[in-house]
């Protein structure tokens, strides 16, 4: 962090301490506003804040709490007056897999992946990890979405992060009650918004790996055989910043063999997960020769087969955050 003085120990050591919280921090902001890149710039200006009224923090409350404190009040300015992240979920119902569907909405601002390590301990207790890893769901941060700001903050510290309701009115300059109100109208609005998840999020285990293996192998062929058995057959696919979103095999695959077969004999490239989820980097076949970026694939698996593709096709914002390539030879 910049600063015009010389450092001298105690700012080095406060430097230190205030490192310390980026992670967690990261992490509350991104389920605040939906973006890694604009959760690293809340992030960013928190510990700028900090440092520059640290002097008057007195020790009243415990330093992760100023922190959050902090935190809380720059996503809510970045909040005020924007626009909600969405997934095309979050705009219509499925639509029928035909080219006439694909309909781009630049003045939509969509939910953005964050690679897990921007948000997410990987060590630590596994029970407080799988925690974490169902927070930041691509369907949970969603929904998250649908809340008022300050219910969304009220929910995230209470529910996520086992804050005490007294915790938080404090640091939202309120009353307990007010945190009971917010947090069981957010209770409510989530039951309504956010998909019932069959089982949430896990580390994969040797029967995952293999799966996504052959998944990785089935899709590179085009093989729609292998592909059948390896997708639910009631999986959903969508492919942000387009609205149109598919319900069902059926239509996923009328289209991978319709309008998307672009697709056909594409490279994927498997990448650190997304949002608790496997991702791979999916590159097409390029006219000048090698592979071009096409999609960050985000896959979410559910009773021992793949539930949920989504197709992320920002690559030139998204894959350097991912370290992926930005093309791949022949």
């Amino acid at each position: 962090m910049s600063r015009v003085s010389t450092p001298t120990v105690d700012q080095d050591l406060l430097d230190r301490r205030l490192e310390e919280h980026r992670l967690e921090l990261r992490a509350y902001c991104y389920r605040m506003l939906a973006s890694p890149f604009e959760a690293d710039d809340a992030v960013q200006e928190t510990l700028i804040r900090a440092w520059r009224s640290h002097d008057r923090f007195e020790g009243r409350s415990s330093l992760r709490s100023w922190l959050y404190r902090i935190a809380t009040n720059v996503c809510l300015d970045m909040l005020r007056g924007s626009q909600r992240r969405a997934r095309p979920m979050d705009l219509g119902p499925a639509g029928e897999p035909i080219m006439e569907n694909l309909h781009e909405r630049p003045e939509t601002t969509w939910l953005e992946p964050a690679p897990d390590a921007l948000v997410m301990s990987a060590g630590g207790d596994p029970a407080a990890v799988a925690v974490a890893r169902d927070s930041v769901r691509l369907a949970f941060v969603a929904a998250l979405q649908h809340l008022p700001p300050r219910q969304r903050a009220a929910l995230i510290l209470c529910e996520v992060l086992q804050w005490r309701a007294s915790e938080v009115a404090d640091l939202l300059d309120t009353t307990v009650a007010s945190v009971n109100s917010a947090l069981q109208r957010a209770r409510a609005t989530l039951g309504v918004t956010e998909p019932t998840a069959p089982s949430p999020p896990s580390a994969l285990g040797e029967a995952e790996r293999v799966l996504l293996d052959n998944y990785v192998r089935a899709f590179e062929a085009y093989d729609i055989e292998a592909l059948t058995a390896l997708i639910h057959e009631d999986a959903t696919q969508s492919m942000p910043p387009y609205d149109l979103w598919l319900a069902g095999r059926d239509d996923i695959f009328t289209w991978w063999f319709g309008p998307g077969i672009g697709c056909r004999n594409s490279r994927v490239v498997p990448t650190v997960a997304a949002n608790g989820s496997p991702a791979f980097g999916q590159y097409k076949p390029s006219p000048g020769g090698g592979f071009e970026p096409w999609a960050l694939q985000v896959i979410e698996l559910r009773d021992g087969r793949i539930g949920e593709l989504t197709f992320f096709l920002d690559t030139e914002r998204i894959f350097p955050l991912f370290g992926l390539p930005e093309r791949l030879e022949a």
